[in-house]
């Protein structure tokens, strides 16, 4: 039996994603096989269903877009890569919510400014810097930046243009024709009722620039027009194409529709029974007479620390951000190793050096091979080095990039790439400058510290020991081994206060990295006259 047979399709998902574990249950494979990821079990399901796939993902410019939006697009590209590794015929857009309106001041913005904009299309608000044609293009260019570093190439779809381009009239001609069959769907499937005035489409008042304050009050199948009344007091007339939008629970399905779209990946909040797909999957079939995309419900990245990221309470770091730190290769992989239904906790201090060595080390534990390959963007080169060993060194070389590479050769690594070293720095200065912890940051001092003048007798005669105790030639692990035995000849002090000894003569300060190898990297014989000096001696 063919290993993908066993895992369920869209067909049996109908009618809609009520069981967000179905991605553990349908990827787990016998004994022995190599694991097949998650995004080859999507490609060959969808591979077997559809010729030509087209993979759609999309965002609301509302905010700064983060790395918790950034699950959505590189779950959508992993699946265009694996189908096109298979030589299907896929292509890959981002829909940009450009149309959606504002709906509140958020914490960044001005409310003076921004107050009376509330309620227009993020295309038609100013843009807050003054840079960006609009509001909607102050965050969406920076993101898509971000998404050229990190390999994702995407036909970019902006709402608003969609939507004047006349290619989503159609849909809005059949939704306000069978508004009532719509409005039992949402009843049926949500359990709200659904008001006499409700329609399916948003009309864009003219006057106030709101497309949530008028309603519709007719509309010419003919002339593609619909006729509103505002809020603000205005009424008139408005073209379909471009004079407003479906609502979201209708816009969805109909951009399916408009796009063609085969497979989506969304938020799990629109996976739960009565959500928006399961409501769209209903719209989708008996009004707009189309098949919904493959699902792909994915879990939410949260920030350690500081929970779910959201742009709109400003709790977020962006993926421009991220990538000062990480490398575009890394900030994949953390996505692309889960499977989409589990939850992803992004911490942005040590842990991310261990995430780090599993992209850059192939012998690495916990790496997962294939995720790897499907995380490759261009330019990425492995340096071979364990990413914390490389931030002592090059803190202890001030960043000077031959220095980096003598010591790295001292210490067991010869033969790293000069522009890997020198870009991989970059990103340890900025980790240091932002994420790390305070005992891996340091500046080892050119003369012996002021510090050293605090230490007990006992500490300098301890210094004092180690000195003539280290040989040129010994690495790490034997070095710590004799820190050790020489901290247990003197068991009246305790080790840490040893320990601390060690660093105040080095550093100024009583903790920095793991003594051993510390030692190691900043050499034998500097250590040792270093510590003689200390101790008085």
């Amino acid at each position: 039996m063919n290993r993908f047979t066993r895992f369920r399709t869209l067909a049996s998902l109908a009618p809609g994603v009520r069981d967000a574990r179905y991605h553990e249950r349908n990827m787990s494979q016998p004994e022995g096989e190599r694991p097949v990821h998650w995004a080859d079990v999507v490609a060959e399901d969808v591979s077997r269903r559809v010729a030509a796939p087209v993979i759609s993902t999309g965002i609301s410019p509302s905010g700064e877009i983060h790395i918790g939006n950034m699950r959505e697009v590189l779950t959508a590209d992993a699946v265009y890569r694996a189908l096109r590794e298979r030589d299907v015929p896929a292509r890959l857009n981002f829909v940009a919510d450009s149309f959606d309106p504002l709906r509140r001041v958020y914490p960044f913005l001005d409310e003076a400014t921004y107050a009376p904009l509330v309620g227009r299309p993020l295309s038609d608000i100013p843009c807050p810097c003054g840079g960006h044609r609009s509001y909607a293009e102050h965050f969406l260019e920076p993101f898509l930046e971000s998404l050229g570093r990190l390999g994702v190439e995407v036909d970019v779809v902006r709402a608003d243009e969609l939507y004047a381009s006349g290619r989503m009239t159609p849909q809005v001609v059949a939704a306000l024709e069978r508004r009532d069959e719509i409005a039992a769907i949402l009843v049926e499937l949500t359990g709200k009722e659904v008001g006499e005035a409700w329609s399916p489409f948003a009309p864009r008042c003219p006057e106030c620039g709101r497309t949530t304050a008028a309603r519709v009050v007719g509309h010419s199948v003919k002339d593609e027009t619909v006729d509103y009344d505002c809020e603000c007091g205005a009424r008139g007339t408005v073209p379909m194409a471009g004079g407003g939008k479906l609502v979201w629970r209708i816009d969805w399905p109909a951009r399916w529709k408009a796009l063609g779209v085969t497979v989506e990946p969304f938020g799990k909040d629109h996976a739960t029974a009565g959500g928006s797909y399961d409501t769209g999957v209903r719209i989708a079939r008996e009004i707009f007479e189309t098949e919904p995309p493959y699902p792909i419900p994915y879990e939410w990245i949260s920030l350690k620390g500081r929970g779910d990221m959201s742009s709109s309470k400003g709790n977020v770091l962006s993926i421009a951000d991220a990538l000062q730190v990480a490398p575009p290769d890394v900030l994949r992989y953390l996505v692309l190793r889960e499977k989409p239904s589990r939850a992803i906790r992004f911490d942005p201090g040590l842990p991310l050096l261990r995430l780090i060595d599993q992209v850059d080390d192939p012998t690495s534990t916990g790496r997962d091979e294939r995720a790897v390959e499907l995380s490759r963007a261009a330019g990425f080169e492995p340096v071979g080095v364990p990413y914390k060993h490389l931030v002592v060194v090059a803190q202890t070389a001030a960043y000077d990039v031959d220095r980096v590479l003598e010591i790295l050769a001292r210490t067991g690594y010869p033969g790293a790439s000069r522009r890997a070293v020198a870009e991989r720095i970059d990103y340890v200065r900025r980790w240091l400058a932002s994420y790390a912890p305070e005992d891996l940051r340091f500046e080892v001092r050119a003369d012996l510290p002021s510090e050293v003048g605090a230490l007990e007798a006992t500490q300098r005669a301890f210094l004092g020991r180690l000195a003539e105790s280290l040989v040129p030639g010994m690495d790490g692990a034997a070095i710590h081994d004799l820190v050790y035995r020489l901290a247990g000849e003197q068991p009246a002090t305790s080790a840490k206060r040893l320990f601390e000894a060690i660093y105040v003569a080095l550093l100024g300060k009583p903790r920095g990295p793991r003594a051993g190898s510390f030692i190691e990297v900043l050499g034998v014989d500097f250590c040792a006259a270093r510590f003689r000096e200390a101790s008085g001696g």
